[in-house]
């Protein structure tokens, strides 16, 4: 399993890191079906992510619940600011943008996480 290999310094047994993996994966289709939810199972995944987020500490989920969460307030804040500023029309664009920068991020993060890859670059190099 690329997961024994890659968290071969974890603490975790191979049933804790698929667990881990599993709720990573449901994180992802959860921001994913956020787009069709109004954004109802974003909020659902965000929460799952700070109530896990100790969990996954020392593993290559980590890289992932950081990008999940990041994807989540980041965009909450770039949809704010596009939905304010509708009124002078920029905020069309802004939306659009924030909209493709959210599907770039969950469907990157969706790949690595099947190939067994952090999302991030560890910061011990």
């Amino acid at each position: 399993m690329d997961t024994d290999v890659i968290d071969a310094g974890s603490s975790k047994t191979s049933e804790e890191l698929a667990s881990l993996k599993q709720i990573t994966m449901v994180i992802y289709a959860l921001q994913a079906l956020g787009f069709l939810t109004g954004g109802v199972t974003a909020i659902v995944a965000i929460v799952i992510n700070y109530v896990k987020r100790e969990d996954v500490a020392g593993t290559l989920y980590q890289s992932h619940f950081d990008w999940q969460i990041r994807t989540f307030w980041w965009g909450l804040l770039w949809g704010v600011v596009g939905m304010l500023s509708i009124v002078i029309l920029v905020g069309f664009a802004v939306l659009f943008a924030a909209w493709v920068w959210t599907i770039y991020r969950v469907v990157k993060g969706w790949l690595k996480l099947t190939e067994g890859k952090p999302v991030l670059p560890s910061p011990i190099a």
